[in-house]
C-alpha cells in the first residue's frame, strides 16, 4: 500500500507541475517536467525500498518462528501452541495414559503449555471431571467406550484424537494354555459392556467359543452360539481381572490392567490381531467436552502424543504392550 501511495503522489506532483507550466515557455516546460520526472523516480525507489525492507523484515520473523516451532518439538512439530501461558488439566489411568503424558510434558512446556496430570483408576471418574469441569480432557478410554458413557450419560464428550492400541491378551492362571483348558473352565472377562465385547472376540479369535455372525463390538454372553468345553464366563471389573488369576484357569485382561498387574503381552497365551477388528477399533483417545473441541492447547497436546518423538517411547518402553498409532 505504501508503494501505491507514494506513487500516486509523484504523478500528482507531475500534473500539478504540468498545469502550471501551460502558462511558461516552452524551455521552461520542458525543464519542469523534467524535474518532475526524476522526483517521481525518487519518490518510487524510495517506497520500493520500504517495501523490500518489510518483505525482508516480514521473512525474517517467519524464520524465527519456525525456528521456535522446531524447538518446540523435537521431531515433527505438527500443530504448535503459539498463545499465551496456559495451564491444561488432564484426567488419565495410571499406566501407560499417565507415563506417556509425563513424556509430553517437557515438549508441551517449550510450547507454553503446563500439563497437569491427574491420575485417575476408575472409568468413570475421568469423564465426571470433563462433564463437571474439573478436568480439561481425559486421556484412557477408546471410543466404543466412549460412545456407551454418552449414551448412558446423556453427555457429549467427544475424541479429539487416537494415540495407541493396547492389545488384550488371554494370561494364564490355573491353567497354561489354551489347548489344556477343562470342561468347564472358568475364563474371567471384563464386566463393562465394550470391553467384554473385545474379549469374547478374542476367545472366538482362538477357537473357544463361537458367537453369533452380526455380533461384532456389541456382543455379550448371549451371542455365544457354539461354547464346545461348556466355559464359565466370569464377568469382573477391569482392575480386578489379574488379581483374579489365582482363582480362574485363565483370564481376558486389557493391556493397561496387565501392565499394572506386572504381566507382559509377550507371556499372554493369545493377544488379538494387529489387523482385526479390535485394532482398528479400540485405538485409546484423548477426549474433551464439545465446547473445548478446538481449544489449541488441546490441539497441542494431541499433536504431541502423536509424534514420532513419544511413538518411539512407546515402543521402546512397552514391549508390544502399547502400541501407537501414529
Amino acid at each position: 500500500m505504501k508503494k501505491k501511495t507514494l506513487t500516486t503522489l509523484g504523478l500528482s506532483i507531475v500534473l500539478a507541475l504540468g498545469l502550471v507550466g501551460c502558462g511558461s515557455s516552452a524551455g521552461e516546460t520542458e525543464t519542469t517536467t523534467e524535474a518532475a520526472v526524476a522526483t517521481t523516480e525518487e519518490v518510487t525507489t524510495e517506497s520500493s525500498e520500504e517495501v523490500n525492507t518489510e518483505v525482508a523484515d516480514s521473512d525474517v520473523l517467519k524464520q524465527a518462528s519456525v525456528t521456535e516451532a522446531e524447538k518446540a518439538t523435537a521431531s515433527d512439530p505438527g500443530y504448535v501452541y503459539t498463545g499465551n501461558p496456559v495451564t491444561i488439566k488432564v484426567g488419565a489411568s495410571i499406566t501407560p495414559h499417565s507415563e506417556i503424558l509425563e513424556q509430553a510434558k517437557p515438549i508441551l512446556e517449550k510450547q507454553g503449555i503446563t500439563l497437569e496430570i491427574v491420575q485417575l483408576e476408575d472409568y468413570i471418574t475421568p469423564n465426571t471431571g470433563v462433564i463437571e469441569g474439573s478436568l480439561d480432557a481425559n486421556y484412557f478410554q477408546h471410543t466404543p467406550y466412549l460412545e456407551q458413557f454418552n449414551s448412558e450419560n446423556g453427555s457429549d464428550i467427544v475424541s479429539i484424537g487416537a494415540v495407541h492400541y493396547e492389545p488384550f491378551g488371554v494370561y494364564a492362571g490355573k491353567t497354561s494354555s489354551l489347548a489344556d483348558l477343562k470342561e468347564g473352565a472358568i475364563v474371567a472377562v471384563p464386566n463393562d459392556v465394550t470391553n467384554e465385547a473385545r474379549a469374547l472376540l478374542l476367545l472366538e479369535q482362538e477357537g473357544i467359543l463361537k458367537l453369533k455372525e452380526d455380533a461384532g463390538i456389541n456382543a455379550t454372553v448371549a451371542d455365544i452360539v457354539e461354547n464346545p468345553k461348556n466355559i464359565e464366563i466370569k464377568e469382573l471389573a477391569t482392575e480386578q481381572l489379574a488379581l483374579s488369576l489365582p482363582d480362574v484357569d485363565v483370564a481376558v485382561i486389557n493391556g493397561n490392567y496387565a501392565i499394572e498387574g506386572g504381566l507382559s503381552v509377550k507371556d499372554a497365551l493369545a493377544v488379538e490381531a494387529n489387523d482385526g477388528l479390535a485394532a482398528q477399533t479400540y485405538g485409546n483417545i484423548v477426549a474433551t467436552s464439545a465446547e473445548k473441541k478446538d481449544d489449541p492447547a488441546l490441539k497441542a497436546l494431541v499433536s504431541v502424543l502423536q509424534s514420532k518423538e513419544i511413538s518411539d517411547y512407546i515402543n521402546a518402553t512397552y514391549d508390544g504392550a502399547v502400541v501407537p498409532l501414529n
